[in-house]
Formats: C-alpha cells, structure tokens, sequence
C-alpha cells in the first residue's frame, strides 16, 4: 500500500509541507504557508509546516492531532478511509472529498 496517500486520501508525496520539510527548505515552507492562509482562511506562520505524512513516522503538521479523519481511522484500526465500508457517505472526510475529489480516487485505486 501506498503509505504516501494520508487517511483522507490527499497525497503526501505532492504536499508542499512534506517536501520543505524533507528538504529543510524555508522558501518552500513560507510558500505553502502563505497558500494555505488563504485556502483556509486562517494565519498559518511558516515556521509550524514541518510533516512527514498523517500516517509516516516522524514529525506531523499542527493539524494531524486534531484531524477528525485521522483519529477516525486509527480509533477503527484502519489505514485510511478507503479501508471503510461507508466512504462513499462518510460526512467526515465527505468535506475533504467534496473540495478535492481526486483524494477519493486515490483511496478508490488503493483497494484495486
């Protein structure tokens, strides 16, 4: 299984946190800082986007403690949302699907 796609099907590999953070690059943290303030509507400091990935070991963004996905599929021993059999109709990771709708296809092809 791919461990680069998170629980909510979003891909790490392509995440702007992740890379800054494999590759200790600042600029790369402030640009996925400042992308993320205005996607989110809130004030993201750079300093804070450092992750490995929600399901890697190592280092997790502010937000992976919190995230009712993630703790959904761990409190259900899953390994990410495709594993569930009410993905489809889930209203927890139905937002995340609803605004990017290739993270469920991700965790469709991970059952193939």
């Amino acid at each position: 299984m791919n461990t680069l796609i998170s629980c909510c099907g979003l891909d790490c590999a392509d995440c702007g946190a992740r890379k800054a953070t494999l590759l200790d690059d600042d600029e790369l943290r402030k640009q996925t800082a400042e992308e993320w303030s205005k996607q989110f509507g809130v004030d993201i400091p750079y300093e804070i986007i450092n992750c490995t990935g929600c399901r890697e070991e190592g280092v997790k963004f502010t937000h992976c403690d919190e995230c009712q996905v993630r703790n959904c599929v761990k409190s259900k021993g899953y390994n990410t949302c495709g594993d569930c059999a009410e993905l489809e109709n889930c209203s927890i990771v139905g937002g995340i699907h609803q605004h990017a709708p290739f993270a469920l296809e991700n965790l469709k092809s991970l059952k193939q």
